[in-house]
């Protein structure tokens, strides 16, 4: 049975394109970039070619950006990297939103284990961060502000340059961890004035365990790993020199293809979210309706499991996720979804649908066909649907 597949979000399959730049630094051209022979000359240059995508996709330069082995890697990077540098002087606050990856909520938990304080601000119902109610949480001693790109779950874009602005009015440093916007929509950091940025390869069609960091010109912050000189003292460790070629011609494909991607998947998305609504009764729609990723529509299916769902829709060789796939070992229902307002009950029903480039009109029509029976046949043996007939 061919796999139909609606988790892009959680991860992209690799392009073809990406893997016929690999195989040559898997093969022949394996050699360590730091070594002064003719061969590794050509992975040096390999590297920085990559480098040089990399930043493209972004609007920056290549010295701004350090690789790294993924984006939890780089938001763990610029958080404890910026919190580590200044608390000598004494600051020792970071904000931070309700709605963050665990790449960046963890990190900021282990930091209030040796003594920074956090502040987690509210979203409203979209998930959206209102920028005032950054800038009324700023104190004397605020080091850092993160503030997501866009919402792993439910797809949410949020006002990156206006929080950005307030951060700077303030004096402080401003991250955004980008790893669900970046290779989707156009980001230009100069525009938006962010002074760091995480990116992962694998949520372009590149390869996993590639990311890389964003770290504005002159902004110096400690390294996260010690040891060689690779990215110029940032990022100690043998470089993945295969990985990181694969993670180049993945932007320099993203590049090209952004907008011809969006033309073909934004009618896909709306067509799914406009068929579901017709046909299954007591669903919502979580997210911004236009402020949000292309790609993604979640769902809170009323009265039923997300994951009785997720099992049904397996079996007729349809992959989607409930929630996060980072949090998919855990029973606890979406944080995101408890801090948009949805009661824990619904927050249980939750399906994300994320699309990409290899889905095709019939992928959709297969869902939209089996979906609703999946839904009823659930709800037929849920006691919270029976009581609700009644």
């Amino acid at each position: 049975m061919k796999e139909i597949y609606f988790d892009y979000n959680a991860t992209t399959p690799l392009d073809p394109r990406v893997f016929d730049a690999m195989i040559p630094f898997l093969k022949d051209m394996y050699h360590n970039p730091s070594s002064l022979y003719k061969n590794s000359k050509v992975t040096k240059s390999a590297i920085e070619s990559s480098r040089e995508k990399l930043a493209l996709l972004i609007g920056a330069s290549p010295k701004e950006i350090v690789l790294t082995g993924g984006g939890s890697e780089a938001d763990n990077h610029a958080i404890k990297g910026a919190a580590f540098s200044l608390r000598g002087k004494g600051k020792k606050h970071i904000i931070t939103s309700s709605i963050e990856h665990h790449a960046v909520l963890n990190t900021c938990k282990f930091l209030e284990k040796i003594g920074f304080e956090v502040t987690y601000l509210p979203v409203d119902k979209y998930g959206i961060v209102d920028p005032e109610s950054v800038r009324e949480a700023i104190r004397d001693d605020t080091i850092l502000i993160s503030i997501m790109f866009a919402n792993n779950e439910i797809g949410t874009i949020e006002p990156i340059k206006e929080i950005a602005e307030i951060s700077h009015e303030n004096g402080i440093l401003f991250h955004t961890d980008a790893v669900q916007a970046a290779g989707k929509i156009p980001i230009n950091v100069k525009d938006l004035e962010v002074d760091m940025l995480s990116m992962s390869a694998h949520k372009f069609y590149g390869p996993k365990g590639v990311g890389a960091l964003y770290i504005r010109k002159k902004l110096r912050i400690d390294p996260l790993i010690h040891g060689g000189m690779q990215e110029r003292g940032k990022r100690a460790g043998t470089e993945n020199i295969a990985g990181i070629v694969g993670a180049g011609k993945a932007a320099e494909i993203a590049i090209n293809e952004l907008a011809v991607e969006k033309e073909k998947i934004k009618p896909l998305r709306d067509k799914l979210e406009r068929e579901l609504q017709k046909r299954i009764p007591d669903i919502l729609i979580n997210g911004h309706p236009e402020k949000r990723l292309f790609n993604t529509l979640n769902i809170a299916v009323k009265y039923v499991e997300g994951e009785g769902i997720l099992t049904f829709l397996d079996f007729e060789g349809i992959s989607v996720s409930s929630g996060s796939a980072c949090a998919s070992g855990s029973l606890d229902p979406s944080h995101v979804l408890l801090a948009i307002g949805v009661p824990v009950e619904h927050a249980h029903g939750s399906l994300r649908f994320s699309l990409g480039k290899y889905n095709t009109e019939d992928d959709v029509n297969k869902l939209i066909e089996v979906l609703p029976g999946i839904v009823e046949k659930l709800r037929l043996m849920s006691p919270l649907w029976n009581s609700n007939a009644v």
